[in-house]
């Protein structure tokens, strides 16, 4: 069985799928991630699926567990790299991931868990209007 490394980044945890993920790596990544939250106190976990082509719904209700556990644990979940087959899939298969945000990558994942934490770190594509706004 393959376990899928948990890597720390600040107050973050990154967790990188590489592998497919079978039932019992998936349950496997609960546990060891479940582990890790608590032994850092790390507030942030992204979980990047780039390299997956396909989710089944067992995955991807684990996936929403890891969200409920790390919601417990204090720390918010970002999953990135979804293509869109996954997306689909997911869909299709009526999954909504719930307490699950996304992003496209790692580096809007990490702002949109800054953000969360009211570091102040803006949406790449924020505006705001006052600077927008002509004034006489």
């Amino acid at each position: 069985m393959d376990r899928v490394p948990v890597l720390k980044i600040g107050d973050t945890l990154l967790v990188s799928i590489q592998v497919d993920m079978e039932d019992q790596t998936a349950l496997q990544l609960q546990d060891d991630l479940a582990e890790r939250i608590v032994a850092t106190g790390c507030h942030g976990v992204i979980i990047d699926i780039t390299a997956l082509d396909i989710v089944d719904s067992f995955v991807g209700r684990t996936l929403s567990s890891i969200a409920a556990i790390s919601k417990v644990l204090d720390a918010d979940t970002v999953v990135v790299g979804m293509r869109p087959a996954v997306a689909i899939t997911l869909v299709e298969l009526g999954l909504s991931l719930q307490g699950i945000r996304t992003a496209l990558n790692v580096e809007r994942g990490m702002e949109l868990l800054a953000r969360g934490r009211g570091d102040g770190l803006p949406l790449p594509f924020d505006s705001d209007e006052d600077e927008l706004t002509a004034t006489p």
